[in-house]
């Protein structure tokens, strides 16, 4: 009886073990299947996250690029835009209230460029003072994909006519920027040529007590001086906007010294047959207005005390900005809507000791941006022409 009562216990444990050692096997080989065997269904929806490849885009807050600082903007129309910084592009659908990061960059994005809401570029620069060539980066589907689209050359500004045909200083390129070729210009330039389109430029030069304006209708083959004007120092530089072919808006920076820079402003709407001088800004630091004599004091200008961005809508309308490096709240914008016959400004002042940036629908709609050392930059729209402006985005 023992040994009957004996055996009937071990094959008791042994479908014991037996039923444990299957079940374990089991599971085991569900669970593989769940992540290898993508054939076979899982009888239940995993809980575990799912795993990060290199062709995702991050998802944390940790992961995300440092958007602090902004260095570059272009809008498609009020509402849609983008913004770059170091090592990243955003878009924005809703006039700068929510971004998102559409694309990793190796470097800092110097200049946006937008043709319309889905086709835009982005110059990316090894750092932000980086001399020579910048990575063109191109999207046609509003910014869901770029790619490399070659290379532009300098520093510059550069300008889209269409898809292919594009500006850059002196340089053109009519195959999207994969080769560029250089326009002539004359002797003794200062800062950057600028050229409309294939035949219409613009070029300021420097020569003895002498600067110029200058310009050509035949693509660089000749240029005439359309203005001239004696200075008392010559100009360190000069940033010259278009908006048509007859149409120039022409600025001279000149002298600095105490966190002050003057700086001069012309218009021409007819080809350099008519000058409006639309700022005149003399200071202590600096010296005369560009142009001016040196007891010039009392030229236009919007109360500041050295040249900020400007933003060239059409041959009525633009924007201007000015610092104050010793004023608190050193960033002030105004306005011309005639041409440069007279000057508006806004009576808001705003944050930010680095560059300022602008970006025009049209003459009513815009947006800001502030930039700091330290500081995330900040941006602001305004609806009614730059009178009032509304903090809508602080990037971080």
């Amino acid at each position: 009886m023992k040994i009957r009562f004996a055996g009937a216990w071990a094959a008791i444990l042994t479908l014991v073990l037996s039923l444990l050692v299957g079940g374990c096997q089991t599971s085991t080989e569900e669970s593989q299947g769940r992540d290898v065997q993508t054939t076979q269904p899982a009888t239940a929806p995993s809980t575990e996250p799912p795993q990060q490849t290199d062709n995702q885009t991050p998802s944390s807050e940790e992961t995300q690029p440092d958007q602090k600082k902004v260095t570059a903007v272009r809008l498609a129309d009020f509402s849609t835009g983008w913004v770059g910084g170091e090592g990243w592009i955003a878009r924005t659908e809703d006039a700068g209230k929510n971004w998102q990061v559409q694309q990793r960059v190796d470097g800092t994005v110097s200049q946006l460029f937008a043709l319309n809401s889905q086709e835009a570029w982005a110059a990316v620069s090894a750092d932000e003072t980086t001399a020579g060539e910048r990575l063109l980066l191109h999207t046609t589907n509003g910014g869901k994909n770029w790619t490399s689209a070659g290379k532009v050359p300098g520093n510059g500004f550069f300008h889209f006519v269409s898809p292919e045909e594009a500006f850059s200083g002196n340089w053109r390129t009519t195959d999207g920027g994969k080769t560029w070729s250089k326009l002539p210009i004359p002797e003794h330039v200062i800062g950057e040529a600028y050229f409309h389109d294939k035949q219409n430029g613009w070029a300021v030069t420097q020569e003895q007590k002498t600067a110029q304006v200058k310009r050509t209708v035949d693509g660089g083959k000749t240029w005439k001086t359309v203005m001239s004007r004696e200075v008392v120092e010559p100009p360190v530089n000069a940033i010259i906007r278009s908006a048509g072919r007859e149409d120039a808006w022409v600025e001279w920076i000149g002298g600095t010294g105490m966190t002050q820079t003057s700086y001069s402003l012309f218009h021409t709407a007819n080809g350099g047959g008519d000058w409006q001088v639309v700022i005149a800004k003399s200071s202590a630091g600096g010296g005369p207005a560009p142009g001016f004599p040196a007891d010039y004091r009392e030229g236009p200008s919007l109360g500041g005390s050295s040249p900020g961005p400007f933003y060239v809508v059409d041959t009525k309308v633009a924007f201007l900005g000015e610092q104050c490096m010793a004023c608190d709240v050193p960033n002030t914008i105004g306005w011309t809507k005639d041409g440069g016959k007279t000057l508006g400004k806004s009576d808001q002042k705003f944050s930010g000791f680095g560059p300022m940036l602008l970006a025009f629908a049209d003459a009513q709609k815009g947006w800001l941006i502030t930039t700091d050392a330290s500081e995330p930059s900040v941006m602001y729209t305004t609806s009614d022409g730059g009178k009032q402006w509304t903090k809508v985005h602080e990037f971080h």
